[in-house]
């Protein structure tokens, strides 16, 4: 190899591995829900904890991290105005870099119900590494730099599900692309030139009612994709560029859909329901109805929040009864069904299981964060606790640089390896 050539390989390999320390999205990287890097499986106010800071305002949306920013949303209820916020914070330091205003000028859902689970800052932002891509329900989709400052604003919609249970799906990008799952807002599916926010197409079907997952891309060995999502009784392929719809297939998952749906390869599954309606397995690139053709699998084992963590064949999750799960992605079956110990009454998980490393992490609203092993049975390693936050810890956590994330409606925290 010649020097010019090593050096393209030595930049290429450092660009690379500069990008990977990003967690740009919901899940992380592509919705994987998995990192690389190794953080520490115990923490508490005086082990481990790099840095804490008190958030302006509560929120189940999870921390985004791009370059050497960490950055979350908050809704702020003050006296004489209400408002969301976007904020910025210096990953190493948690020094706040910058702070953005999105005032609620426009009627919102009441506070009641499930609102009153998850509030109204719940879906986590999405960055390309040049902007991020913020998504306040009502309040509209929004492009701001990375020093915070307005790209573009655009209304997605003001309308509201017949339970009015609040927005929750997250933005994906897709090429030049932003998607909006704007189901709440709008009974639609909605694409966004990521430069201008002019929309590309718009997919509105009354179906989309009580669907709060985040969509995906499924690439298919072909060079083609498909952007899917999991719909109150099937599950639905769409082009991405275009809109229009490629499959859909009938599932067992009816009332609401909260989990996002799961991308292996070509294969796409999706769990949820009301209550605990089931789980599906369909493999991707069909057309038209696929319900007889490319449904792999459907089973009863469900989540009713938490997208499960697919795992070496494997789905891992705790769902909002406290239940630890782990079934099988070659037919749904259960491998084990455990009563996870030691949690506070209520609803007691919301936030979606992450690996890291060898080790699952989930937070717990009330009772910290549960580090275990993947395996045959459900053994925690270790159950993480701030005691001095009694808030809800809703979101699910991010990991970059050897360092994870965790917010609560009071503060957000950066643990890393004292």
């Amino acid at each position: 190899m010649n020097r010019f050539a090593l050096v393209l390989a030595i930049f290429a390999t450092w660009s690379l591995s500069a990008l990977s320390d990003d967690w740009p999205e919901f899940l992380g990287p592509g919705g994987a829900a998995r990192s690389s890097d190794t953080v520490p499986s115990e923490w508490s106010e005086s082990q481990n904890l790099k840095w804490k800071v008190d958030l302006p305002g509560i929120g189940s949306s999870s921390p985004i991290v791009v370059g050497d920013q960490v950055l979350v949303t908050c809704y702020v209820s003050q006296q004489d105005a209400s408002k969301r916020q976007l904020l910025a914070f210096d990953k190493t330091t948690g020094r706040q870099n910058w702070s953005l205003d999105f005032p609620i000028d426009y009627r919102e859902d009441p506070y009641q119900g499930y609102i009153t689970e998850h509030g109204y800052a719940s879906n986590t932002p999405v960055t390309d590494g040049t902007n991020v891509y913020v998504f306040f329900g009502k309040g509209g989709v929004h492009s701001v730099t990375l020093d915070g400052k307005r790209n573009w604003s655009v209304d997605v919609g003001k309308e509201s599900s017949n339970r009015q249970w609040g927005s929750a799906a997250s933005l994906i990008l897709f090429e030049d692309s932003v998607i909006v799952n704007a189901a709440e807002e709008a009974v639609s599916i909605i694409s966004l030139d990521k430069a201008t926010g002019k929309e590309n197409w718009r997919q509105e079907a009354g179906m989309l009612e009580l669907t709060y997952g985040t969509p995906r891309i499924v690439h298919l060995d072909s060079g083609e994709s498909e952007l899917v999502i999991s719909v109150p009784g099937e599950i639905w392929s769409m082009n991405p560029v275009t809109g229009k719809l490629k499959w859909y297939a009938q599932s067992p998952m009816t009332g609401n859909v909260s989990p996002s749906v799961i991308v292996d390869g070509e294969t796409v599954y999706s769990f949820g329901g009301y209550r605990a309606s089931g789980s599906i397995a369909v493999a991707a690139g069909g057309k038209d109805d696929v319900t007889d053709s490319k449904v792999l699998w459907t089973n009863r084992s469900s989540s009713y929040v938490a997208t499960p963590l697919l795992h070496q064949g494997r789905f891992y999750w705790i769902d909002d009864r406290g239940i630890a799960y782990c079934t099988s992605a070659d037919d749904g079956e259960v491998i084990y069904r455990d009563r996870v110990g030691n949690l506070k009454s209520g609803r007691p998980v919301y936030a979606s299981p992450v690996l890291i490393g060898d080790l699952i992490y989930v937070v717990t609203r009330r009772s910290g964060t549960f580090v275990y092993k993947p395996g045959d049975s459900f053994e925690p390693m270790a159950q993480n606790v701030f005691t001095d936050d009694e808030s809800d810890f809703n979101a699910t956590p991010a990991v970059s640089d050897q360092r994870l994330y965790l917010r609560s409606d009071q503060s957000l925290y950066c643990v890393a390896k004292s």
